[in-house]
């Protein structure tokens, strides 16, 4: 059985975020499940009122919350990376449906030592080609394929959900 202790080994990363709202609701999301590491790459506006509006009693995430000005910054020390993705790429890394991928993470931090992290792009362009060929695998969650646009917070409450399952099963 793994421990909700192996959620405190994840590090949810976004990636040029544009609106703080969505910074303060990825918090609250965040907190909700269990996770406490959040790591923003070059935000817009952070720190900013309404993300600690948004984040609605996790200000505690806000604070704590490592800024930094590249991707090799955000995942230095990690073992496994996985990018969140809308759509399938000519990468090499596998895809793995959400579930599967939040299984995988929680693996990854067996041992005790290992820091995973679970990146995503901003919200009006995803991930570039680039920062996912940084990661060991894809992550897709299942959506209507004719609509596929998930707001970014609710895509990390979605996997956080998922994480926190994989991490009491």
């Amino acid at each position: 059985m793994n421990s909700p202790s192996s959620l405190a080994r994840i590090r949810v990363i976004l990636s040029r975020p544009s609106h703080p709202g969505n910074i303060g609701a990825t918090a609250r999301a965040m907190k909700t499940m269990g996770l406490s590491q959040l790591v923003l790459i070059c935000p817009k506006r952070f720190p900013d009122e309404e993300a600690t509006a948004r984040a609605s009693g996790a200000s505690d995430l806000l604070q704590q919350a490592k800024v930094c000005a590249t991707l090799d910054e955000a995942l230095n020390g990690t073992t496994l990376v996985a990018g969140m993705t809308a759509r399938r790429r000519d990468l090499a890394a596998p895809f793995l449906w959400a579930r599967d991928g939040a299984d995988t993470l929680i693996q990854g931090t067996r041992g005790g030592h290992q820091e995973v992290a679970l990146l995503f792009g901003n919200e009006t362009a995803g991930l570039t080609n680039d920062e996912l060929s940084r990661c060991h695998l894809g992550i897709m969650i299942h959506t209507n394929p004719e609509y596929s646009s998930l707001n970014l917070a609710a895509a990390v409450q979605l996997m956080s959900y998922e994480l926190r399952l994989a991490a009491v099963r």
